[in-house]
């Protein structure tokens, strides 16, 4: 069958996705290209040669030298290499600074430790990228670890391999308990890091945060449940029938930060700028956490028990100092 010729509409699609390829890989042969676009090699060749006489008139309204694109005509010519080495009109588009594309990078390498990200090849190619295409080169940046690093590491290995974990687990009432369970997905809140997957103990979808798991070890042993076969709530943390209430008072400003802990359909009542609501809490030592990361914004109202829990813990914290 004869191949349809392209329109110039097709052209120009081609070569607007071919120069910006030939820019990212800085030398590459005609072969590789064509395979890539998969498309015959004499073509590339032809596209090349038409780069290679393309660009945008200059102050004179005269295509000079510098105002055309140019490649290594010896390599091109004697090895079917394609190297660009003058560009036009595309270097002049705005660039990420050094500190935006820093930023950018730390983020990616934030997400390449997650385990859904396990394949970081992609995300390695762009963080190339960025440095590469920065008006400078950006700062020497890095992610810092910490001590849910072993821990992500062997949850993504088991999400790479598709089999279970098992862990001890001390929850927050302080309940030791074995658990196995298939991981489907981890998230962090803050410096927290969590485990979200199907516990085969209570035959349900649990969280788990990683800093009160023990002896964490994968298995051989295949996931039952993979992401698609269960559904995860939208919030990360889920009440039970177990779970206590407490009145507390919080700026509105905050309110968005504990909206997870807010069970749903409660009253909210917004007076001066502060809410008062109730929280649902597994336990009053989650929320001393809690009140300590919101230190002067959340206040605890009632249960006297739930107060007096916050209250002691505070004392508690002081008196180190006085010692």
């Amino acid at each position: 069958m004869t191949e349809r010729p392209m329109q110039a509409q097709d052209k120009l699609a081609f070569l607007l996705a071919l120069v910006p390829y030939l820019m990212d890989h800085e030398q590459v042969t005609v072969a590789e290209t064509a395979a890539h676009f998969n498309v015959p090699e004499e073509q590339i060749r032809d596209a090349v040669r038409l780069i290679a006489v393309s660009g945008i008139p200059g102050e004179t309204q005269q295509y000079q030298h510098g105002d055309l694109f140019d490649i290594a005509w010896d390599a091109f010519e004697d090895r079917d290499e394609i190297v660009l080495t003058h560009m036009v009109a595309i270097d002049d588009s705005p660039r990420f600074s050094a500190r935006e594309a820093a930023a950018l990078i730390a983020g990616l390498q934030y997400l390449s430790a997650l385990p859904e990200n396990a394949n970081r090849d992609a995300i390695g190619t762009l963080m190339a990228k960025l440095t590469r295409g920065a008006s400078a080169a950006p700062s020497q940046v890095a992610v810092a670890g910490s001590e849910s690093d072993g821990a992500l590491k062997i949850i993504r290995d088991a999400v790479v391999s598709g089999t279970q974990v098992e862990f001890g687990y001390l929850s927050s009432r302080g309940e030791y308990e074995r658990r196995r369970v298939d991981p489907l997905r981890v998230e962090s809140v803050d410096q927290d890091w969590y485990l979200r997957g199907w516990c085969h103990l209570r035959q349900a979808v649990r969280t788990f945060r990683l800093d009160r798991m023990s002896e964490l070890t994968g298995t051989q042993d295949p996931i039952t449940y993979r992401p698609t076969d269960v559904v995860l709530p939208e919030t990360l943390f889920e009440g039970s029938a177990d779970d206590l209430t407490v009145k507390i008072e919080v700026s509105a400003s905050a309110l968005v930060l504990i909206s997870d802990y807010i069970p749903a359909g409660t009253s909210i009542q917004e007076k001066d700028g502060y809410v008062t609501t109730d929280l649902r809490v597994a336990h009053y030592h989650g929320l001393k956490r809690l009140v300590c990361g919101l230190s002067g914004v959340l206040t605890v109202i009632e249960p006297a028990g739930a107060r007096k829990a916050v209250a002691d813990w505070a004392s508690a914290g002081l008196a180190r100092y006085d010692s």
